[in-house]
């Protein structure tokens, strides 16, 4: 019996189930990964102790993937440092809500300084405070508009704020900015200063922080307060 030719591999042909699969190229990392690992590095070993090529390692890219999204270490620093300005944006808000017609104007300024140490007097936002002091010589226009950005406009509303209370006549204010500086201050002052020469694991409690908050929402009351305040 005549033997059919074996078929020849250039001629066989492969079930399309089988076909090999081409691997497609690797998308460029975004540039949320890259910004995540910069700001590891950045608040760990400061603007001079970190390079492009350790961010560009941390985030497990390449050199040139940073630079396809960044110009330069500059930019992506600055990026970084503005991208920082929600959690005050957040903040102005729920200034905003709190004391826009307080049912108990006591409880509801109580509220608001707890938030208001539980956002500022936390390991993230130490950090990148320090950050941005560090480097307020070398970058001052940022450091300029971080300030701006955060702690001003938080002052900003709640004298905003506060004057609209004064014009309810719940409080007796005279100079709402001061007002509102006062506040700040007797919510944030002592804590703040000495969480910034600390290290995380000396950070205050909950608790103490929240004990923190109501002391200083009292003493306010004690300056600015009206009967109908602590009604």
């Amino acid at each position: 019996m005549e033997r059919l030719p074996a078929p020849s591999r250039t001629t066989m042909t492969t079930p399309a189930s089988h076909a090999p699969v081409r691997r497609r190229a690797p998308r460029l990392a975004s540039a949320g990964v890259i910004m995540e690992a910069a700001t590891t590095l950045f608040l760990r070993n400061g603007y001079l102790g970190t390079s492009v090529d350790e961010i560009a390692a941390l985030a497990r890219v390449s050199k040139q993937t940073v630079y396809t999204h960044f110009a330069d270490k500059e930019q992506l620093f600055a990026e970084i440092i503005r991208g920082n300005f929600g959690r005050a944006d957040d903040f102005v808000r729920a200034v905003r809500v709190e004391l826009h017609d307080p049912h108990d104007l006591e409880a509801s300024l109580k509220l608001l300084a707890r938030r208001y140490i539980a956002t500022v007097v936390q390991p993230d936002a130490l950090h990148l405070r320090r950050l941005v002091i560090a480097e307020a010589g070398r970058f001052p226009d940022l450091a300029r508009t971080y300030h701006e950005r955060v702690p001003q406009q938080v002052i900003a509303a709640l004298a905003n704020q506060l004057q609209q209370l004064a014009d309810r006549r719940l409080l007796r204010v005279d100079d709402a900015l001061l007002a509102a500086h006062h506040f700040a201050w007797l919510v944030l002052g002592g804590p703040l200063d000495a969480a910034m020469f600390h290290s995380d694991a000396e950070m205050p409690s909950s608790a103490d922080l929240e004990r923190q908050a109501d002391a200083a929402v009292d003493v306010f009351l004690a300056a600015y307060g009206t009967r109908s305040a602590r009604s």
